[in-house]
């Protein structure tokens, strides 16, 4: 008997211990990776030493070699993970307990006195537990976990279109300071030509040392205008280089983005309901409205099941006795009396959330004036290049029929020096303002939240971040129980909806510049 009973010690031990190994492979198994099976099939497409020469290879690098949005990408896929800890609650919980200590125990005799027995003795134990019913304490905690993702989503989503948007500034900003180069060796052209038929004319004495003077005083500007200009296209270069992972080559004029909206108030409807950080904040307040009622639950009772199994020594008469024990129970358990730090701690809680809620009014204000900004960026520069591209023929137009009445002695040499100024002044807005319209209206897609890589390279889908959330949702868990004990602990929760707008100011219309929106 004695010796059976060893080997039920052993063996409820040795149980115990593969328990509590065989729970870790379900949360500790292979992290599955985003899906990528929706890259495009070419064998040189990652190959980021390969110069870029068209947006799409730009934008599609920089979407998946980006260091920050592979870093956003593994923290949301780390966050995924919250579900199944915050599903497990309200799971069946086991646990073991192995111990060797001393004991002493006096034991009353029927004779009168007590009889000592004192030795070292081993025990063992496994405790099952099966929460029933916490009054909303596990439900809410999965609410929590589950806004927590989307936040991280949301957080993921405006990484990506501050990557996108980054990438196209990169590209577009590239071809500008290279325009801007051939711009600058154009005017140095001019200022020469200008100066060596000074100089001639000087010979002839036709003119002054003072005009050649001036005119080599603006040759040796435009020289330096040129190193600026080269600097310039460095630098541009190198943060390309740094968004996107490659360096540029020869790079083919990007195409112009469509927009989905069509006026202001459009965009500021599309903005509410897509713009990531918008989302995000949505998210947050839901998470912090979950810990509200996580406190609440905390001051209620809680009922569970729970079963023991165990092995214990008995050390009445002379022997050492190995003794067992199976226990089943229904436990209810709740707090009587915590001096106030359960109230303080809903307290805190609700102010908390309060203060998510609020940050929701802030959050649509600064969308909204992002999106307006940005809108009345796209709709000046729309305006403006045809203005610009006038000014530039203008410009020519007037320097060259200068230039004629200069040797003839209707025009002053400043008077020539003055419209090669304004033709130079007029090149480079043309090409600012180009560059500016280009980026401009892919900031309006950021700043209602349509930047996504399909909107930009067609036929692109993003990739599948919701593949691994749906596959780790769920680890370790018993999806029968599990279900309807959540079902039951959701009873005593509120609404997971979306708060409403509080800001007063969110029903004002913002001013738009007087310029008639473009047609697509």
């Amino acid at each position: 008997m004695k010796r059976g009973l060893r080997k039920f010690e052993s063996a409820l031990i040795s149980g115990c211990a593969v328990l509590s190994l065989l729970a870790a492979p379900a949360m500790a198994q292979d992290r599955l990776p985003i899906d990528h099976s929706n890259l495009p099939d070419r064998p040189d497409f990652l190959d980021v030493g390969q110069p870029v020469t068209s947006l799409d290879v730009a934008l599609d690098r920089a979407y998946l070699t980006n260091p920050a949005l592979l870093a956003e990408r593994a923290r949301l896929e780390s966050i995924d993970f919250r579900l199944p800890q915050a599903r497990a609650r309200s799971g069946l919980q086991m646990n073991y307990e192995v111990g060797y200590g001393y004991r002493r125990d006096n034991i009353e005799q029927q004779v009168g006195g007590s009889l000592p027995r004192a030795g070292w003795a081993p025990s063992a134990s496994a405790v099952l537990t099966q929460p029933l019913f916490t009054f909303g304490r596990n439900a809410a905690g999965e609410r929590t976990a589950s806004a927590q993702i989307d936040y991280q989503r949301a957080a993921l989503r405006a990484m990506e279109q501050q990557v996108l948007l980054q990438t196209v500034s990169a590209y577009v900003t590239v071809l500008r300071e290279r325009e801007a180069v051939r711009i600058a060796a154009e005017n140095l052209a001019l200022l020469e030509r200008e100066l060596a038929d000074n100089s001639f004319r000087l010979q002839a004495r036709d003119t002054t040392r003072t005009d050649v003077d001036q005119v080599a005083t603006r040759v040796e500007l435009g020289k330096a205008q040129l190193l600026q200009a080269h600097r310039a296209v460095a630098f541009s270069e190198a943060e390309f280089l740094n968004v996107i992972g490659s360096p540029p080559g020869d790079l083919s004029p990007p195409g112009a983005p469509p927009l989905p909206a069509r006026s202001l108030e459009d965009a500021f409807t599309v903005a509410q309901q897509r713009h990531p950080i918008l989302v995000a904040a949505y998210a947050r307040e839901r998470a912090s409205r979950a810990q509200v009622s996580i406190a609440r639950a905390e001051r209620m009772p809680r009922v569970d099941l729970r079963g023991r199994a165990g092995v214990d020594t008995n050390l009445f008469g002379l022997d050492r006795l190995q003794q067992t024990s199976l226990r089943g129970e229904f436990v209810v358990s709740g707090p009587i009396f915590q001096s106030g730090a359960l109230n303080a701690r809903l307290g805190e809680a609700e102010a908390a959330n309060d203060a998510d809620w609020r940050l929701i009014d802030q959050t649509l204000r600064e969308t909204r004036a992002e999106v307006s900004d940005a809108w009345n960026e796209w709709l000046t520069a729309e305006g403006s290049l045809g203005n610009l591209a006038n000014a530039v023929i203008l410009a020519e137009q007037a320097h060259s029929g200068a230039v004629l009445q200069e040797r003839v002695g209707m025009r002053t040499t400043l008077d020539v020096l003055d419209l090669a100024r304004d033709l130079l002044s007029a090149k480079i807005s043309h090409n600012q303002a180009r560059a500016t319209l280009h980026i401009a209206k892919v900031r309006v897609l950021a700043a209602i939240g349509m930047l996504e890589l399909a909107d930009l390279v067609p036929g692109r889908p993003q990739l599948d971040d919701v593949r691994h959330y749906n596959r780790v949702r769920n680890d370790g868990d018993t999806p029968l129980i599990t279900s309807v004990i959540q079902s039951i602990d959701r009873i005593p929760l509120g609404s997971q909806q979306d708060r409403e707008i509080r800001d007063p100011s969110a029903a004002l219309l913002t001013p738009a510049v007087p310029i008639a929106t473009p047609a697509e």
